[in-house]
């Protein structure tokens, strides 16, 4: 039977996280602080500034903590991972899991990716009830400038991105299509969309700078194709993350592809991932067809 590990992302962040972690392993908490400098525990734990939400806050702190939740999965003794899956941010996670970096370096990347995202100001939006070509025609219909499809989280679950003032035109005019709930979401920018590319590019002379990367000792599917990573695309595809579509669903597909039984398990106690995750696997069992749009 296959093992896949989730790691979810931005937007699952809330005070008291990481609580018992932090205890339980301070050595890799205090090594965090010192990269980040400031105290992630009073973070998480308290966020006395109201910054959690903040995404130059939010990705280190979810990293951190999904980390730390790996290695008590570990600890505890359960189940091998056969394939590693993480949504969006937690690809990152997923790879420090493969040992393709190590915790230090994973955070330092995902806390200037961070940097860098949270520069560009915007939201993003989950429409629910209709899929993304539906909602691709919308879109041209509507006329809105600046608003994209920036995650396939399922055949019905569709997250769009663009600027705040043309998401709040936007989210009325997708419910007369036929969108059964367009929901905002807790973040503060246009990810996954071509808003980021500045992002990106100067993200990539970060990623360069990276001196040994490593195979994964475990098959990591990524975001950007819907495919394995390997050592030699890592670059290019954790910058084409920051401003392409997340292809969740087609990601989980290419698991279900290899063992329809696989059994996944979503690290740190949130449950997001495995929503989706079932929603996948039911269109799967109806026989509806598949959604793969992964590249090469």
């Amino acid at each position: 039977m296959t093992i896949a590990l989730l790691f979810p992302g931005q937007g699952t962040q809330h005070i008291g996280m990481g609580k018992e972690l932090f205890t339980r392993f301070p050595d890799l908490t205090e090594l965090a602080e010192d990269i980040l400098g400031y105290s992630l525990r009073r973070l998480c734990l308290e966020d006395p500034d109201g910054v959690l939400g903040h995404t130059r806050f939010t990705q280190p702190a979810v990293y951190t903590v999904n980390a730390l939740a790996h290695r008590q999965y570990v600890r505890d003794g359960a189940a091998r991972a056969d394939v590693l899956l993480g949504h969006s941010l937690g690809e990152y996670n997923a790879l420090e899991a493969a040992g393709v970096f190590d915790f230090a370096t994973g955070l330092r990347l995902v806390a200037e990716r961070a940097r860098l995202m949270d520069a560009t100001p915007g939201g993003m939006a989950a429409v629910s009830g209709i899929d993304s070509d539906r909602i691709e025609e919308a879109l041209r219909v509507i006329g809105v400038a600046g608003v994209h499809i920036a995650v396939l989280n399922t055949h019905r679950q569709t997250v769009v991105a663009g600027p705040r003032e043309a998401l709040a035109q936007v989210v009325p005019r997708l419910r007369d299509a036929g969108a059964r709930a367009v929901t905002p979401l807790k973040v503060s920018g246009p990810f996954h969309t071509r808003h980021m590319s500045q992002a990106a590019e100067e993200f990539t002379a970060t990623l360069m700078a990276v001196q040994h990367w490593h195979e994964p000792a475990v098959p990591v599917i990524a975001n950007h194709t819907a495919r394995p990573h390997g050592v030699r695309r890592v670059v290019t595809d954790l910058t084409r993350q920051i401003d392409h579509p997340v292809l969740w669903a087609p990601s989980v597909e290419r698991v279900l592809d290899e063992d329809p039984d696989t059994t996944f398990i979503e690290i740190g106690g949130t449950t997001t991932l495995l929503s989706l995750v079932r929603q996948v696997r039911h269109r799967r069992l109806a026989g509806r067809p598949s959604s793969h749009t992964g590249g090469s």
